[in-house]
């Protein structure tokens, strides 16, 4: 029954949380609500090549938008946050919570 939820959706959850590096994005970006780009980086101890590059996977899914508030003097500043109105993005928080357990901060 679960998987039927899943395809509903259009969503191949195994596909998205296969990779590590997303799974500590939804959660870094579950518990902050929203971060700039680089501090997303140090967060979850990537380059910003490779936290890029799963972060278009997730915004082609619709899981995250990404943002650009302010323009600074080198650029704009970029900040990152789920889509929590995407029930893809309420199916995934769901599934890490399974996949965590019992965890110190329980996903809700």
């Amino acid at each position: 029954m679960g998987d039927v939820v899943w395809v509903s959706v259009g969503l191949d959850l195994s596909w998205v949380l296969a990779s590590s590096l997303r799974q500590k994005i939804l959660k870094v970006l579950f518990e902050k609500r929203e971060m700039q780009i680089m501090k997303l980086v140090t967060s979850v101890g990537s380059t910003y090549n490779d936290l890029n590059r799963n972060l278009l996977i997730l915004e082609k899914e619709g899981i995250i938008i990404n943002e650009y508030p302010v323009r600074v003097r080198q650029g704009k500043v970029r900040n990152i946050r789920l889509n929590r109105e995407n029930p893809k993005t309420k199916l995934l928080l769901a599934a890490l919570k399974s996949l965590d357990g019992e965890n110190k901060t329980p996903l809700r």
